[in-house]
């Protein structure tokens, strides 16, 4: 499999001929008085889910920007999946990596940002089922070879599992994802290596002090 130094989120040191997605800079729910991003277009009927999010996201404390035990963990379940990516995925206006664990800006491999468009990669597929998906192989199922994420990043395995709070809310996913397809043998104890590195977060979420 050959490296690639494309950086479809345009990181800090791209490559100067890499390829770009649009990309905002992450942005904190936390401070002043809580008011909901307003939402227009195909988004809009899911105004009020996103809203409860947000007022959970509010009411927990929960970092909205790059936090240091998010990667961790991120780290932490990419590590034990053998995988070179991993994300603690917050569904915000965007989809927004509060935790990430990737490979070193010189290792050839691509460099992502910390947020990326909701409608991207199989995330939105775990909000919307509010259960894991395994894809040893994106390639295996034309439903899911097909994606903006595949393209740009060269992905051939995705394992993720919804973050679910209590009240019943999805406040985002865990994921991990990897140049390399795996083999169909590895897809359940991968599966249950994001399922419970979700358990994990959830439990950091509501136990840890409000900020």
């Amino acid at each position: 499999m050959s490296q690639h130094s494309i950086d479809p989120y345009r990181a800090p040191h791209a490559a100067p001929h890499a390829r770009s997605l649009p990309r905002r800079d992450m942005r904190d729910a936390a401070g002043g008085p809580f008011t909901p991003p307003a939402v227009a277009g195909p988004q809009a009927q899911q105004a009020p889910e996103l809203a409860q999010r947000y007022e959970l996201v509010h009411r927990l404390g929960v970092p909205t920007t790059a936090n240091e035990d998010f990667d961790d963990l991120a780290r932490d379940m990419a590590t034990q999946a053998g995988f070179l990516y991993g994300f603690v995925n917050l569904f915000l206006e965007e989809q927004t990596f509060v935790g990430l664990h990737q490979p070193p800006v010189d290792s050839g491999f691509v460099i992502v940002g910390r947020t990326m468009g909701r409608d991207h990669g199989w995330c939105p597929e775990v909000m919307a089922r509010r259960k894991a998906l395994p894809l040893h192989d994106v390639h295996a199922s034309p439903r899911f070879s097909s994606n903006t994420v595949v393209d740009a990043v060269g992905i051939h395995s995705y394992f993720g599992a919804p973050l679910i709070h209590e009240s019943g809310t999805v406040l985002g996913t865990v994921c991990v994802i990897d140049p390399d397809k795996r083999t169909l043998s590895e897809a359940r104890r991968l599966r249950d290596i994001v399922i419970t590195a979700g358990a994990q977060v959830m439990d950091h979420i509501v136990r840890a002090p409000t900020h």
